[in-house]
């Protein structure tokens, strides 16, 4: 298990030991137009983007361009940087803007618009929410609850399998969510009660939660790494939001090995998550970072993601490896709320959620 949280917990050390990239021969950036002498690009990222260490050297021996990856907390603290600084950025790219922050990175002007070549392998619904390509989907997921089932089993109690259930008084103190404020995931499950429950009723489901005893805490890795019993063991926290292919990689970084998922997922709470990159407006080196943004959506990336990351790629040609198809569910029907419904409705929605759950 603890393999497994280094990895899906994203610690910096993984970061700290990518250096550098290979871009798409179907580029339609310029490369006579990078700058001359070396460049190194910064690539903003949340906590949670763990590559394969070494997966940008091919980029750099292809162009000459390093890549740094910085960590800068969970995505909602990331963009909140991001917004801060728009038009005078910390770094050149930015990875971990999902559907539920598009918005707010949007209204703030923090990206370039940009198109790879690369869209033509993604399926259209992807663009659906960025007709200008100010970003660029690089992978998909879906936010859910997820249980530890020996906990469940153990005390002869059925798991909560959908979100209505989670109010019940058997299910008191059990469940811990990242809050709205801060975390990607945890403004994910607020949209997911939204789109289940609507505009009017998911404030009297909060209540109820709120009087259930939901512990909320700032992030994924506090919930998931710490207060979840279903983990590393550690917490007392049986239900917890993480993501539906959690359970795949309990299975493939489990130490000594198993051959069961020792978490499951309930379908029926799972909430559609797009995740994006972009170049973030005013970097010095635009020609450099689209040449990045075209392999962070190319194969070599892309078939990266699935056993580093534990999202679906978005490029058509990418190969989902079995181990962790067996184990990732993917809902046939997951919840969704269109963006412009987000976009008008986030601030008051954050607001009218904080009221309930942090008074």
């Amino acid at each position: 298990m603890k393999k497994y949280l280094l990895a899906l917990i994203a610690l910096s050390v993984i970061a700290a030991s990518c250096s550098s990239s290979t871009s798409s021969t179907d580029s339609s950036a310029n490369t006579n137009d990078v700058a001359d002498g070396p460049v190194t690009l910064t690539l903003l990222a949340h906590d949670s983007f763990t590559p394969t260490p070494g997966i940008f050297d091919a980029f750099t021996a292809a162009t000459g361009i390093a890549v740094e990856v910085v960590q800068s907390g969970d995505a909602g603290q990331l963009i909140t940087k991001a917004v801060l600084t728009s038009g005078n950025p910390e770094g050149d790219v930015l990875w971990g803007v999902d559907n539920t922050l598009l918005s707010r990175a949007l209204e703030a002007d923090v990206f370039s618009a940009y198109q790879t070549p690369n869209t033509k392998f993604m399926d259209a619904t992807l663009l659906h929410d960025i007709p200008g390509h100010e970003v660029t989907p690089v992978d998909t997921g879906d936010v859910c609850i997820n249980y530890d089932i020996a906990w469940f089993k153990s005390r002869n109690i059925a798991p909560p399998l959908t979100l209505d259930a989670l109010t019940n008084k058997q299910y008191a103190n059990l469940l811990v969510v990242p809050s709205a404020l801060s975390s990607s995931p945890g403004l994910a499950f607020l949209m997911a009660t939204i789109a289940e429950f609507g505009t009017d009723g998911w404030q009297s489901y909060w209540k109820s939660l709120r009087d259930n005893g939901v512990m909320v805490v700032d992030g994924w890795t506090q919930a998931y790494g710490t207060e979840f019993s279903g983990a590393a063991g550690n917490g007392d926290r049986p239900i917890v939001v993480s993501y539906s292919s959690s359970p795949s990689a309990e299975v493939i970084f489990a130490d000594p090995p198993v051959d069961a998922a020792p978490t499951a997922v309930a379908s029926l709470t799972c909430f559609e998550q797009i995740e994006y990159t972009g170049i973030l407006r005013g970097t010095k080196h635009e020609a450099e970072a689209k040449l990045l943004i075209d392999y962070l959506t190319d194969l070599t990336f892309q078939n990266d993601l699935p056993l580093t990351q534990f999202v679906f790629p978005v490029h058509s040609g990418a190969v989902l490896p079995e181990a962790f198809t067996k184990y990732a569910l993917r809902p046939e029907n997951p919840l969704r709320l269109e963006a412009d419904v987000i976009a008008t409705n986030r601030t008051t929605w954050l607001d009218e959620w904080s009221a309930i759950v942090l008074k």
